[in-house]
């Protein structure tokens, strides 16, 4: 994947069309929604393949999965982050600046497919809630990195929209960390009828779910991390001071002049004149010797 970045990066377009798939391809400042690739390797198993299926639906990035004596039912999920996604066997992992900036390998077990589960129907498009549970996610560095990758634009997040309607939200995921294993779980939420305007919340369990066991992490240092999160200026709201708008749409400003005092015009008053000192007679007489 990195070759392969170098290689757009380096390629002159030599006809119009070329222009414009090359400057789509390079990064931008607001970029675009993520896709997911999905990839299978040369040997695989039932349960990785069942998993790649019905993690369709959720709009990962990048999963590859196979299956081998030393590492079985493997499976790797990734991301883009500069942006290329970087996958090996069965784990999460990202790129930014064509290197690998987190990696994680997982284990499956206990898998359970969305077409295990009796009238579980989820529609394509939506957007989940994600719950995490667990100390893990707050106090591990790798788990906290493992929760900013399912998180934000990259693996469940979907497309970007302004509001969401409340019968939109249907689909839970919950992660959860006991043993030292990911527990993945789906739920659907059914809003149901209640003496109040809030309605009732149940959830019904969906697929798919599963139990993961990190096996093996690749995480990036504190500056690499910084430096992929970092926010260009060209983003970045400039805060305008002394602008107001009323009701009508008018922008109105202030301004501040500078003041100098020392050339102010003042209205004479007589009591404000100055008096001259007149001399006294004892100053005038000057002693004899």
């Amino acid at each position: 994947l990195a070759l392969i970045s170098v290689f757009f990066s380096s390629r002159k377009p030599t006809t119009k069309r070329g222009k414009r798939y090359l400057e789509n391809r390079a990064p931008k400042l607001i970029e675009n929604d993520k896709t997911c690739l999905f990839i299978r390797g040369n040997r695989v198993s039932q349960a990785g393949v069942d998993l790649l299926k019905d993690l369709k639906y959720d709009a990962a990035l990048f999963v590859f999965t196979s299956h081998s004596k030393k590492r079985p039912n493997n499976i790797i999920m990734g991301k883009f982050c500069f942006y290329h996604i970087c996958v090996t066997r069965s784990a999460v992992g990202r790129l930014f600046s064509h290197h690998i900036l987190d990696m994680f390998e997982f284990g499956i077990e206990d898998f359970a497919s969305i077409a295990s589960f009796k009238n579980c129907l989820i529609p394509v498009g939506f957007k989940p809630c994600l719950s995490f549970m667990g100390l893990e996610f707050q106090q591990d560095p790798v788990y906290q990195r493992l929760k900013n990758l399912l998180t934000g634009r990259y693996l469940f997040r979907g497309p970007s929209v302004k509001t969401v309607r409340l019968q939109g939200i249907e689909y839970l995921l919950s992660f959860s960390v006991v043993d030292g294993k990911v527990k993945v779980r789906s739920y659907r939420i059914l809003l149901k009828k209640s003496d109040s305007r809030v309605p009732h919340v149940e959830l019904q369990s969906a697929g798919p779910s599963c139990d993961l066991t990190l096996r093996r992490n690749r995480t990036a240092s504190n500056d690499l991390y910084k430096s992929a999160c970092k926010t260009p200026r060209a983003v970045k709201v400039r805060k305008t001071k002394n602008l107001t708008m009323d009701v009508f749409g008018t922008r109105l400003g202030r301004i501040h002049v500078k003041q100098n005092l020392d050339e102010i015009r003042y209205t004479r008053i007589k009591g404000l004149k100055r008096k001259r000192s007149v001399p006294s007679e004892d100053t005038n007489k000057v002693q004899k010797p």
